[in-house]
């Protein structure tokens, strides 16, 4: 799996478990281990300009992800899964700070980017929050993976309550 990380916020994050997340959750979804991903972490400002040009939405946001290939899981029947590139997603560490500050179960910034991370890969891999049942579906997915991420690197309590709407 090829995934590259790229900050350009300005503001330190785990970069690591970024990637680690990211490569977990491409794994558990079946993704061809040559797929291709991007993260980019960016500052408020960069982000709020790309909520208002890609959603016409105002203030920055704290995930965007930017499908290429529109890959999908592979299904139930063990079918390989075809290679390609995945896309970007962008993350904001200063929004994901305030979430995970305000979430029920506080949490801090790189917690809340790693779920973040998880929910925009979702988001590639064509999963959606609109309808309730697909956001039960999503949600679902999200919390088992970083559940299951949290559980290998050793990692107590239970994850971040998902904080994106």
């Amino acid at each position: 799996m090829s995934i590259d990380v790229n900050n350009e916020s300005g503001t330190e994050v785990d970069e690591q478990a970024i990637l680690d997340i990211a490569r977990y959750a491409l794994a558990r979804m079946r993704i061809h281990p040559l797929s291709e991903l991007s993260v980019i972490v960016i500052d408020e400002d960069a982000m709020e300009q790309l909520h208002i040009q890609w959603m016409d939405l105002p203030g920055p946001t704290d995930v965007m992800s930017f499908p290429m290939d529109e890959l999908r899981p592979p299904g139930k029947d063990d079918e390989e899964p075809p290679q390609g590139l995945l896309g970007d997603i962008v993350l904001c560490p200063e929004v994901a700070k305030k979430q995970g500050e305000e979430a029920p179960t506080q949490h801090s910034m790189d917690e809340e980017l790693q779920l973040l991370t998880v929910h925009g890969v979702l988001h590639l891999l064509g999963y959606d929050h609109e309808e309730p049942d697909e956001k039960a579906e999503m949600f679902g997915l999200q919390a088992a993976i970083v559940d299951g991420w949290r559980g290998e690197h050793g990692l107590t309590g239970p994850s971040p309550a998902p904080t994106v709407s």
